[in-house]
């Protein structure tokens, strides 16, 4: 369920603005998107486990803020984001 090193790493690669950018609102974004998408595979398998789906419901809500405040700030931005990340379908 955690992500690897490499995982994580491509995450912030995606999105970072600048070489040493790691905590950036679109790299956040990334990383929980890259960990949402981990633990909703999980669950296919472990239809029961309800106290990481708690967890999964505390990530999509800290990374829908997080898109909210990217959405404030710049609309092409955000658009870029969810384009790339595919988010919204």
């Amino acid at each position: 369920m955690a992500l690897t090193k490499e995982e994580k790493t491509a995450a912030i690669a995606s999105q970072q603005i600048h070489d040493r950018d790691s905590g950036s609102s679109e790299v956040q974004i990334a990383i929980l998107t890259k960990r949402i998408t981990s633990l909703t595979e999980h669950f296919k398998t472990h239809k029961k486990d309800h106290h990481s789906r708690r967890g999964l419901l505390k990530m999509v809500s800290q990374r829908r803020k997080l898109l909210d405040y990217v959405r404030r700030r710049d609309e092409g931005k955000y658009q870029t984001v969810i384009a790339a990340l595919g988010i919204r379908k």
